[in-house]
């Protein structure tokens, strides 16, 4: 398993670096790829794999909503992305006036199409509108490392050291000590980060920073848990040999983003 997730890492690792380097439409493809697995393996998550549902026009009409999603935040920004967010709702609901009659189930299967939406498209779409600044592919870079740093470090932490359980109901893998050397990941390799390619940045500001995207990212792998928990799988996916779906790699990501935003917009 270490070897797969090594292998596939660095297999993959150039392809990122490129395509972030690159931005614009490369840039955009690569997460709206991101996007539609990821939603296709949350919605086989949430619907245990109904193949009736997952061919429905609610879901198709997610994919096609969430790919509009990424595009409208790279051409105007994340503020105009509420509006799709606000009219996909509108759309669907009147989806269900003509679907509840031979599928009163339809009303379960809204809220999570609805859910997908805000939980993927949207926490993507920060990353979009991050990357549209003229310093937006370095900070591009220092999230994703600080991020992986973070995933890296509390897998061997956890693996090697971890002795008592941070959360069993949710994900019985993970320890305290896990969590901490993820942190501990995140601070280090953020602060290494700040010093090459953020130096205006403040440092009291910035190890806030680092250790706030650490713990969101750490909310983010553990709120995925909670879904395949409840569905009694182990991975989202088996896209990416040794580390499971699209999902599984990029949850602590999803929920890192808006916190990136957040600091580089309004804090920083």
């Amino acid at each position: 398993m270490h070897l797969k997730r090594w292998i596939t890492g660095l297999i993959a690792l150039p392809f990122l670096i490129f395509l972030v380097y690159i931005g614009g439409f490369p840039f955009i493809v690569l997460i709206g790829f991101a996007c539609i697995c990821s939603l296709w393996e949350f919605y086989r998550i949430v619907f245990n794999a109904d193949g009736d549902i997952l061919r429905g026009a609610v879901i198709w009409w997610g994919y096609v909503i969430g790919l509009g999603i990424i595009v409208i935040a790279h051409i105007a920004g994340s503020e105009s992305v509420l509006v799709v967010l606000a009219l996909n709702l509108v759309i669907v609901g009147l989806m269900s006036l003509f679907l509840y009659k031979s599928t009163p189930s339809i009303v379960n299967v809204i809220p999570k199409q609805v859910q997908g939406t805000v939980y993927i498209p949207l926490l993507l779409s920060f990353l979009v509108s991050i990357r549209r600044d003229p310093d937006g592919m370095t900070w591009i870079f220092v999230i994703l490392a600080i991020i992986f740093a973070g995933d890296i470090s509390a897998y061997y932490v956890g693996s090697y050291l971890g002795r008592h359980k941070l959360n069993p109901a949710v994900s019985p893998g993970k320890t305290i000590e896990g969590a901490i050397g993820g942190l501990a990941g995140n601070l280090v390799v953020g602060s290494i980060a700040k010093f090459f390619f953020l130096p205006a940045l403040p440092w009291g500001l910035s190890i806030l920073f680092f250790l706030a995207a650490g713990l969101a990212g750490q909310v983010g792998d553990l709120f995925e848990s909670e879904f395949k928990r409840s569905s009694k799988i182990k991975d989202s996916g088996g896209i990416l040999p040794g580390h499971g779906g699209f999902l599984d790699r990029i949850d602590a990501l999803l929920f890192a983003s808006p916190v990136a935003y957040l600091f580089k917009v309004y804090i920083f």
